[in-house]
C-alpha cells in the first residue's frame, strides 16, 4: 500500500495510535498533517516525517473547526484523538462526560463534517478511518462515558457511509482492544492486573500500535474501495468469545 501523492490529516498524531498512523502513512509517501493538543510532541513528530502540525485543543469546537480549516482538502482523515476518565456510574461527573464526549465524539464528528465538506468542494473521493474501542461492544467497569463516545463514533460512521457514498468517500472504523502505546504499555505492566484481560484473547496478547495503524491504512487505501461502513476488530479475537 502506496500513499505517494496524497494527504492524510491525523487528529491525536502526537501520541500513541495516532503517532504510529503518522509514522506509516508518511513511510508509505503520504503528506500528513499531524493535529495535538501539545505543540512539543507536534515539533519532535515533524522531525520524524517532516509534513505540517497544527495545535489545536480539541475540547474547543470552534477551534476544532479552525484547525480542520487550516488542514485544507486532504485525502484522507483519521480520527485518532481520545481520552477517558475513569468514573463509575454512581460518581459520573457532568465534567467527566463532557470532556469525554467532547473530544471522543463531538470533536470527531466535527472533524468528519469538514473533511466532507471540503472533499465535496473538490468533487468528492477520500476515505475516513475512525479509531474506537472495544469498550464500545463490552461493559468495562468505570468506562461508561469512554464506552459511549465509542458505540457512538461507531453508530455515527455507519450513518456517514451512508450519505457521503453517494459523493465517492467511504467511511470505516476500527475497533482495538488495550493497544501497547507507552503509556498503555506502563499501566499494564503488572502481570496480575494484564493476565486476567490477556486471557480474554485467543491470541493471548494485547495489540501493538504499529499494528493498528496498519489495518488503518489497509481501510484507507484502494484495496479496500468496496469497503464503507464496517467496523473492523483489532483485539486479536477477544469480541469472538
Amino acid at each position: 500500500m502506496q500513499f505517494s501523492g496524497k494527504s492524510v490529516i491525523i487528529t491525536g498524531a502526537g501520541k500513541g495510535i495516532g503517532r504510529a498512523c503518522a509514522r506509516l502513512m508518511a513511510e508509505r509517501g503520504a503528506e500528513v498533517v499531524a493535529l495535538s493538543r501539545t505543540q512539543s510532541d507536534l515539533d519532535s513528530l515533524k522531525g520524524e516525517i517532516g509534513g505540517r502540525s497544527i495545535q489545536v485543543d480539541l475540547a474547543d469546537a470552534a477551534a476544532t473547526r479552525a484547525a480542520m480549516a487550516q488542514a485544507g482538502t486532504c485525502d484522507y482523515l483519521i480520527n485518532s484523538a481520545g481520552i477517558n476518565v475513569l468514573e463509575s456510574v454512581l460518581d459520573m461527573t457532568e465534567a467527566g462526560y463532557e470532556a469525554v464526549l467532547g473530544i471522543n465524539l463531538r470533536a470527531a464528528l466535527i472533524a468528519c463534517q469538514e473533511f466532507a465538506r471540503a472533499r465535496v468542494a473538490a468533487g468528492g473521493g477520500g476515505a475516513i478511518v475512525n479509531i474506537t474501542s472495544i469498550a464500545g461492544h463490552r461493559g468495562f467497569q468505570d468506562h461508561l462515558c469512554y464506552a459511549a463516545s465509542k458505540a457512538g463514533l461507531e453508530g455515527a460512521t455507519r450513518v456517514l457511509a451512508k450519505e457521503l457514498g453517494p459523493h465517492g468517500i467511504r467511511v470505516n472504523a476500527v475497533a482495538p482492544t488495550i493497544t501497547l502505546t507507552e503509556l498503555a504499555a506502563e499501566a499494564w505492566s503488572d502481570p496480575a492486573k494484564s493476565a486476567p484481560m490477556m486471557v480474554r484473547h485467543p491470541l493471548n496478547r494485547f495489540a501493538e500500535a504499529e499494528e493498528v495503524a496498519q489495518s488503518i491504512a489497509l481501510l484507507l487505501s484502494d484495496d479496500s474501495r468496496m469497503i464503507s461502513g464496517a467496523v473492523l476488530p483489532i483485539d486479536g479475537g477477544f469480541l469472538a468469545v
